[in-house]
């Protein structure tokens, strides 16, 4: 379902993305890593590791969206990954926290959404995958700034696939508690075997990235392990 097909991940350094790009590439897709991050490969015929991009920046998201297009000579699908989470209460928190959320989660998804539409839409199995967030749909207590960023990219991926309907398929995963180290380092006494593996998540995002999803689109896919 993935076999040959081009897949840009963003975020493709962190816990959830580098799992996202290595199951994509063992299953035959050709793989474009974009992150902050510098690059760690050389290209190759089937991975191309695209670092220092600043994603909040449009000009850099479509130079790297179209240098993977240009490499891979087409795009079939986008994993909008990166992002950024903040715990602050909405009273003793930093109004920038707002902003940088908003930067991290939204714009990103924004500018590389919009980077990838005019290739995506040369593809017959056209995909966009984002990642929101289970909390967001109820702000918890220190929850504000992310839960409301994470909100705008509910809204976003609904209004793309509503835009875009017929043409490109539209969904994202709003995960729990993802089981990532840095998630057992601020919370050591939960039970981690109640949370979503990055293996698991990964698992419903190529699935909204393959052929298998062509009748799926503007959904909303809770992805709560345990919890």
């Amino acid at each position: 379902m993935l076999q040959e097909k081009t897949i840009v991940v963003t975020g493709a350094s962190g816990a959830l993305g580098k799992v996202v790009a290595e199951i994509a590439l063992a299953r035959g897709a050709r793989v474009a890593a974009v992150d902050y991050a510098a690059a760690q490969a050389a290209p190759t015929s089937q991975l191309l590791d695209l670092g220092g991009v600043d994603l909040t920046d449009a000009a850099q998201a479509k130079q790297a969206i179209d240098t993977a297009a240009s490499h891979f000579g087409r795009l079939d699908a986008l994993i909008n990954i990166a992002g950024g989470f903040a715990f602050e209460t909405v009273e003793g928190g930093d109004p920038r926290t707002w902003a940088r959320m908003y930067a991290l989660n939204v714009t990103t998804a924004l500018n590389a959404s919009r980077a990838a539409v005019p290739h995506l839409l040369s593809s017959p199995a056209a995909r966009i995958v984002n990642i929101g967030a289970f909390g967001a749909l109820h702000a918890a207590s220190g929850m504000g700034a992310y839960a409301a960023s994470k909100s705008g990219v509910h809204r976003l991926t609904e209004a793309l696939a509503a835009e875009h309907k017929g043409r490109i398929a539209v969904n994202a995963v709003l995960p729990s508690i993802i089981d990532t180290n840095a998630n057992r380092e601020s919370m050591p006494k939960a039970d981690f075997s109640r949370w979503v593996s990055p293996q698991e998540l990964a698992e419903v995002i190529l699935f909204l990235a393959s052929d298998a999803a062509s009748a799926v689109t503007g959904a909303l896919i809770p992805v709560t392990g345990r919890v």
